[in-house]
């Protein structure tokens, strides 16, 4: 047996990967690709390599995936030159991979751009395909897909676009996709009990981050982002990333906290809520009983079959109905390995809300003087939105 298998956190089934991997084999089968090509570098938006083969891409090293119409999946890490592994059959770590090929390529160095899509090309020259289906370019390095598709095309290998056959398919979560993401949402839930108990004057922005960070990966997570701010009574708490979060907490103030982490499993989903040192103010209270009705209406619009942009446009005339400006930013969209996918509630998204779905809906509203929002996640039934999966009351948090 593999050391990996007592390594692996929270892994999925064999079952469920297969049942991924039949799914999009038989759509390969109807367009006649014989080999789908990914790479992702992350695991904040890079869930193809993820999804795939239930191991993620992290810390900006790139992870290439071929994955045939039939056979084992090839892997192209970061590693030494020439360096290759020959996966074990019992591997939990790499299940449905064959091969690892490694090579010192970093984004920071430029002259390594090539050096993983070599190999890929090695590979898919080997085994003599002659139609490749690219997953998710957006989410490659540049170096990587421009030599890859320029060596296919002179080789004369056809090349097509695969993203959105296999987007289809991801977007649609198993009963045990779901279960993994209920286990997610309970495990930010814990985190803002947490919270509550811990946040007191005299501490900065990031040391609130930090300890939900903390609490979270306690529960399970492995990765995931903390934005937010503390202001004063009379000015808005907005959003701030790490690096300026250094503000330190005083007796009246509000503060707000985005939780964008990953459960047991790398599932992603999204909890915010605003706290107040104190009282709240009727604005922040007014302002947040708007945002519940406004999270409300869009999930009455969140039926299968609806399209993205009249979601949107619904929501929109809502918010003007209610004296608030109209959303510009993304403010609902599915979630799973990446923290943002498919399908996003916005007019150019093509693909419609379908039950198995898991969304994020988060309304927000800012002015000089207030910031909140509610963001809580829901998976889509067949009737629409099931129960909220987040516990967490829908209100300003008074400590």
């Amino acid at each position: 047996m593999s050391d990996n298998n007592s390594r692996v956190l929270h892994p999925i089934s064999t079952a469920e990967l297969e049942r991924r991997w039949q799914a999009v084999r038989l759509q390969m089968e109807a367009r006649g690709i014989d080999a789908l090509v990914m790479q992702n570098a992350n695991d904040w938006l890079g869930g193809y390599v993820k999804w795939f083969t239930d191991r993620p891409a992290t810390n900006a090293y790139p992870r290439a995936i071929v994955f045939a119409r039939s056979g084992h999946m090839i892997s192209v890490e970061q590693g030494p030159t020439g360096g290759v592994r020959q996966v074990e059959a019992d591997d939990l770590a790499d299940r449905g991979v064959e091969r690892i090929l490694f090579t010192p390529s970093y984004a920071s160095i430029h002259y390594t751009g090539h050096y993983d899509a070599d190999l890929v090309l090695g590979e898919l020259k080997r085994a003599g395909y002659k139609t490749i289906g690219m997953v998710g370019t957006a989410c490659m390095y540049h170096d990587f897909c421009a030599h890859l598709l320029k060596s296919l095309d002179a080789a004369g290998v056809k090349v097509v676009d695969a993203t959105d056959m296999v987007d289809h398919i991801k977007a649609i979560k198993s009963p045990e996709e779901i279960e993994a993401i209920q286990r997610m949402a309970a495990m930010q839930d814990e985190v803002l009990q947490a919270l509550t108990r811990h946040i007191r004057p005299g501490m900065k922005d990031f040391e609130i981050s930090a300890y939900a960070q903390y609490v979270g990966q306690l529960h399970g997570s492995e990765q995931g982002l903390f934005i937010g701010s503390s202001s004063p009574a009379g000015r808005a708490a907005m959003y701030k990333p790490r690096h300026l979060q250094g503000r330190e907490i005083r007796e009246g103030d509000s503060f707000t906290l985005l939780i964008e982490n990953n459960g047991p499993g790398g599932y992603y989903g999204e909890l915010a809520r605003t706290f107040v040192l104190g009282k709240a103010s009727e604005e922040l209270k007014d302002t947040i009983a708007l945002l519940v009705e406004a999270q409300r209406h869009t999930l009455d619009q969140l039926k299968p079959g609806a399209l993205p942009a009249d979601i949107l446009s619904a929501h929109n005339a809502f918010m003007r109905s209610r004296g608030m400006r109209e959303e510009t930013r993304l403010y609902c969209h599915g979630q799973g390995y990446d923290m943002v996918e498919r399908p996003l509630i916005r007019e150019d998204e093509t693909m419609p809300i379908a039950a198995g779905m898991n969304i994020v809906a988060h309304p927000g509203h800012a002015t000089p003087s207030v910031f909140t929002t509610v963001c809580d996640n829901y998976i889509i039934g067949p009737d629409g939105p099931g129960e909220c999966l987040h516990k967490t009351p829908k209100t300003i948090i008074e400590i």
